[in-house]
């Protein structure tokens, strides 16, 4: 695998395990009481988005080195038929 091909598939890992992290703790500002006039009642009231990218970041790494050990033990072959 080269490394251009290591990083994108790392790359499709990280976004498609965000948007699995990203429900988890988010609490629409209705739910908290703390909508004010001009905002959206169903935003997060509380995102947490730096913790949400480095679980994001921990989850993918974990991810791509059993996908990489996969790979390169041949349990997964890439190329075209």
């Amino acid at each position: 695998m080269s490394t251009t091909s290591a990083i994108a598939i790392y790359i499709i890992i990280w976004w498609l395990v965000l948007f699995m992290i990203l429900p988890f703790g988010a609490r629409s500002k209705i739910d908290s009481a703390d909508v004010t006039e001009g905002h959206d009642a169903g935003a997060p009231a509380r995102p947490m988005m730096w913790k949400k990218v480095l679980a994001t970041t921990v989850v993918s790494l974990v991810v791509f080195g059993i996908f990489y050990f996969a790979y390169t033990g041949g349990y997964i072959d890439l190329q075209p038929d």
